[in-house]
């Protein structure tokens, strides 16, 4: 008999059940009494601003769907004194204009009153105050070897910003405040993007969890001074299975190790995440993102950012970036398949072309989860094919990131699904002409994956190519079908991340790097875009 966790679901029932249908089970089968509250409010998935301080967001613990808090009518007290309670997990994320707009996010272990952030232009002169929003995640004992869980995540907007410029920042409470001398030590600070477009480095990676290599490449990482950082889904691995079958219990404390681990970071570089497939967690929404929604705040400018709140897109510089959810059309893991009935993919295809007619934006970004073109062990997702490569080809998108695959795989330019061009370690290639570089950024701090029986890294310093490699791609009928490719470039089975340079001016260009977990490149390419 497993000893994996269960959370109640019958496995006759759940391999054809829908995230939705699994949500409903769970709410039906651990759902509390309502208790009522005089004046309360009850919102949608969206919580509600806190206005003066006064009321504190609970999450409805008898309600009808996750992420459905309740607003208290009156103050909130706190489980402590707010003096011995200090914040943690600080993470930034842009508005849907990195120039003008930075969202502050951070947790707190109990309830707190009237939640703040201070910002200002000197660590000494934080004279701006703005209250919090504080979204309550209720998770419960989804199988006996889990405890209930209460966590409090806390939500600042600024908008107005001036671009271009450093503004410091201070997290606090009644009895924490970040201004008094002696907790500036808790301060942060971050950049706005500037008003015209120069020189910038980013950073991106998927599938990190909690581990000595995942904080290892969040130290490498800042070394690399980014703007922005783009996590390709698969964030924490609360969910430690990710089939959207029973046995993906989540242990919600995760997230606890998880933000704190990643805040050195991301306290100062904005940290853009999507949704992967660990990231369905279905006690807290019809399609498992209400946890998602409490922990981030991400650009509100996709096509249902209410319930589909990893896909999105901004701006920074001469790079448009596009955030998008796979598990909506994936064949291999098919729990939210269709959930957005095709609107994720129209939007996909305005969004695009909005971008590309923009004259300031000279390279698109497309970045998700599962992988369009792999050959490691979970291969490539037909789905994603099928649904959105037509689209990326007639956008002439530059760079594609994937994660899913826990190794560093980088293809050749691919053009109709065969080499457009090759493109070895230090080429250059033309999207316009070549075709689209599909990189697979896995290797961000999870367990590592293997390549096909035989098939050798190959990388720079260390090159092994190889005119094919037999692999699968998911079909409809979620059955792998055996492939023989030759698309497939370098490939490095170590912990890794991306770093791209953008540069602007009369000759722009893309110049895309991954490192390894010890600081060696081991792969380099550039984009120019053909004029």
């Amino acid at each position: 008999m497993s000893d994996t966790p269960k959370v109640g679901i019958p496995e006759q029932l759940v391999r054809r059940m829908s995230m939705a249908e699994q949500h409903e089970y769970l709410r039906a089968k651990h759902a509390r009494p309502k208790v009522s509250r005089r004046g309360a409010l009850v919102g949608g998935l969206a919580t509600a601003t806190l206005a003066g301080g006064g009321g504190l967001l609970v999450g409805g613990a008898g309600s009808a769907s996750a992420g459905t808090p309740t607003l208290a009518g009156s103050p909130a007290t706190a489980k402590v004194d707010g003096s011995l309670v200090a914040p943690f997990g600080r993470h930034l994320a842009f508005g849907a204009d990195p120039k003008t707009q930075m969202r502050i996010s951070w947790q707190v272990p109990f309830a707190v009153k009237r939640p703040y952030v201070r910002v200002g232009l000197t660590p000494w002169e934080l004279s701006r105050k703005i209250d919090a929003e504080v979204r309550e995640l209720h998770t419960p004992a989804l199988s006996r070897k889990l405890p209930e869980v209460d966590q409090y995540y806390l939500h600042t907007a600024l908008d107005g910003l001036k671009p271009g410029t450093t503004y410091y920042y201070g997290v606090g409470h009644d009895g924490f405040d970040p201004a008094s001398p002696e907790r500036l030590a808790t301060l942060g600070s971050f950049r706005t993007a500037p008003a015209k477009p120069e020189r910038f480095v980013f950073t991106a990676f998927g599938d990190q969890g909690v581990s000595y290599d995942a904080l290892a490449n969040d130290q490498l990482i800042l070394g690399q001074n980014p703007s922005f950082h783009l996590h390709a889904g698969d964030i924490c691995y609360a969910d430690s299975s990710g089939h959207g079958k029973e046995s993906d219990t989540y242990d919600a404390r995760v997230w606890d190790q998880f933000l704190a681990q990643t805040e050195s970071v991301a306290a100062r570089v904005p940290w853009m995440v999507t949704t992967g497939n660990h990231d369905m967690e279905a006690w807290y929404s019809p399609n498992g993102y209400g946890g998602q929604s409490a922990r981030f705040s991400l650009p509100e400018n996709g096509f249902d950012p209410k319930n589909a709140p990893g896909v999105y897109s901004f701006t920074y510089g001469n790079v448009g970036v596009v955030a998008l959810d796979a598990n909506d059309v994936s064949y291999q893991i098919p729990a939210n398949k269709g959930y957005t009935d095709g609107r994720q993919t129209a939007w996909l295809d305005r969004r695009l072309g909005e971008l590309r007619r923009d004259p300031d934006v000279e390279f698109i970004v497309v970045f998700f989860h599962h992988c369009m073109y792999s050959t490691a062990t979970h291969g490539s997702d037909g789905g994603l094919r099928d649904a959105w490569l037509p689209l990326l080809t007639k956008h002439e998108v530059d760079l594609v990131i994937n994660g899913h695959n826990h190794v560093y795989e980088r293809t050749d330019a691919v053009k109709n699904g065969e080499v457009g061009k090759p493109v070895p370690v230090g080429a250059s290639t033309d999207p316009t002409r070549d075709g689209i570089v599909y990189v697979t950024a896995g290797g961000a701090g999870k367990e590592l994956y293997s390549f096909g029986l035989g098939v050798k890294d190959s990388y720079e310093g260390n090159v092994n190519d190889r005119d094919s490699i037999l692999t699968h791609h998911w079909t409809r009928l979620r059955l792998p079908d055996p492939d023989t490719v030759e698309w497939s470039r370098v490939r490095f089975t170590g912990f890794s991340f991306l770093a791209v340079e953008a540069e602007t001016g009369a000759a722009p260009v893309l110049k895309v790097s991954a490192l390894a977990e010890s600081g060696e490149r081991v792969d380099y390419f550039e984009i120019k875009r053909g004029r």
